[in-house]
């Protein structure tokens, strides 16, 4: 399956079906990323829900902590 991430396209295993699958086969901590799919920002509970298709588009943002 072929999905662009963050404007690169991406060869995965077409048995991800699901966002969260895609999200921990990219090597993503759920807890740690915000995720657009297809131009919408999805929260965590709507991953395991979500069904990925070929040709579909993510953008996915690491949030990084840090401070003094």
């Amino acid at each position: 399956m072929q999905l662009k991430v963050n404007g690169e396209q991406r060869n995965l295993d077409a048995g991800l079906t699901r966002l969260n699958q895609v999200i921990e086969a990219l090597g993503h901590h759920p807890k740690l990323v915000v995720v657009e799919f297809n131009g919408l920002i999805l929260t965590p509970d709507l991953w395991a829900q979500q069904a990925v298709k070929d040709g579909d588009s993510l953008e996915i943002v690491t949030i990084v902590g840090g401070g003094s």
